[in-house]
């Protein structure tokens, strides 16, 4: 399910002229893991996470841990995971997030 804050992003990164994302990609099969948005090619995923003022799901001990769970194994398995919140969505910076980690994966080490 798409929230607020992932479409904000998606708008976005569209706005800015830059690649479109794979939304809701599953990885790691078979867990049912999914990221908000994924560039395959560069191996770069985005999580929008929300309810960090309310104690909403990311934030209360059961999710936390299991979102931990979720990224270590995307780190193992290479990929690079930016993890934003909805003011971040809002007041740009997640969008520059997006647009240096997609430089950067174009410039060899």
């Amino acid at each position: 399910m798409t929230s607020d804050g992932e479409r904000g992003l998606l708008v976005t990164i569209g706005w800015a002229g830059l690649p479109a994302p794979v939304p809701e990609y599953a990885f790691a099969k078979p867990r049912r893991w999914r990221f908000d948005m994924a560039w395959l090619a560069q191996r770069l995923a985005v999580e929008v996470e929300g309810g960090t003022w309310s104690f909403g799901r990311h934030t209360r001990g059961g999710g936390y841990e299991a979102d931990i769970e979720k990224y270590n194994e995307a780190t193992l398995l290479g990929w690079r995971v930016i993890r934003v919140t909805t003011d971040m969505v809002d007041d740009g910076r997640a969008l520059q997030l997006v647009q240096r980690a997609l430089a950067t994966a174009a410039v060899p080490a």
